[in-house]
């Protein structure tokens, strides 16, 4: 009955974490860990959220205590792997980064999961640790950080074009507008049938007051992909603005 409990307290926190609570998911967290004491997986998980919060809050030495707790009960973590490995990684310590990457890495070519075994795996899971990151940085208005985290995703990925459109958000939140425009054009030039990146360009026109080649952009979407509901949505609210306005 107890585990049961624990386990929708876990569920609690996960959700406070998810939207942001990060200091009552640490109240539950803390809570489950003075209280449960045999079931390893849901401590493994608890431990690992934990380091999470931690990391996100700055509080690097809590992190790395609190992801090697959660790999001390369960080494098979990939994801607490990866997860200290970058953290390592970013803090400048390099070979501890990579001893704990190299013994993940043992482990799976001895008999277990092969998800370290490619290289394009792997660096995909290092980049999805980054974008979480980086969304955090970005919901707290740290945009420095965030564009920081972004670019390595953009780097360990190159297959993630959502993040192209992300550098270029946060570009202009820093009011560099003309690298966001650089960023977008960019990825529309280099995949023409990208059309999250024309409707993020459009956006971005229409907010430097370049309505008619936002609506151009909106049109060429539709051009595409006559059902495509962000760039009807777009396109009628500019027409009606611009019709409000000459009235």
């Amino acid at each position: 009955m107890r585990s049961l409990k624990r386990n929708e307290d876990y569920r609690k926190a996960k959700e406070l974490y998810d939207n942001q609570e990060l200091k009552k998911s640490l109240l539950l967290l803390n809570d489950i860990i003075e209280t449960e004491k045999d079931d390893k997986e849901l401590l493994a998980q608890t431990f690992f959220l934990m380091a999470n919060i931690f990391h996100l809050k700055g509080e690097i030495g809590k992190a790395i205590k609190a992801f090697n707790k959660c790999l001390s009960l369960d080494p098979s973590h990939t994801d607490a792997s990866i997860s200290l490995s970058v953290l390592y990684n970013d803090i400048g310590q390099y070979e501890e980064a990579k001893r704990i990457f190299e013994t993940a890495n043992k482990r799976v070519k001895s008999g277990q999961n092969n998800e370290f075994l490619e290289d394009g795996h792997i660096n995909k899971k290092f980049a999805s640790k980054h974008f979480e990151l980086a969304e955090m940085y970005f919901t707290y208005n740290r945009h420095d950080e965030a564009l920081f985290e972004y670019n390595k995703v953009k780097n360990l990925d190159p297959s993630n074009l959502e993040v192209r459109i992300k550098i270029a958000k946060t570009f202009a939140k820093k009011n560099f507008i003309n690298k966001a425009f650089d960023e977008l054009q960019l990825l529309k030039n280099e995949v023409p049938n990208y059309l999250p990146a024309r409707i993020a360009l459009g956006v971005l026109l229409y907010g430097c007051g370049k309505i008619l080649e936002a609506q151009t952009e909106w049109e060429k979407i539709l051009t595409k992909d006559p059902r495509n509901e962000e760039a009807l949505m777009y396109l009628n609210l500019s027409r009606t603005a611009t019709e409000t306005s000459l009235t």
